[in-house]
């Protein structure tokens, strides 16, 4: 398991960005897409334009993914 951070880019809107999550996260955020048939970058894109203004992508990207494990444990 790593702790340490991995910077990945990302297109959201047709601007480029890079996102630092941990490989756990990362694999946990494809495997999402995937369940819901989309491209990665446009998970992200809509987690981006749900966010608040004080929370960083890679934090709403994070409780995303949690939410999302916690719905299906709980479901």
């Amino acid at each position: 398991m790593s702790a340490r951070p991995v910077k990945h880019s990302l297109t959201l809107r047709g601007h480029r960005t890079s996102v630092s999550l941990e490989e756990e996260f990362w694999r946990a955020f494809r495997e999402i897409a995937a369940e819901e048939g989309i491209a990665l970058n446009a998970l992200a894109a809509r987690i981006d334009a749900e966010r608040g203004i004080e929370a960083g992508l890679a934090s709403a990207i994070r409780v995303h993914v949690l939410r999302h494990y916690r719905a299906k444990n709980t479901g």
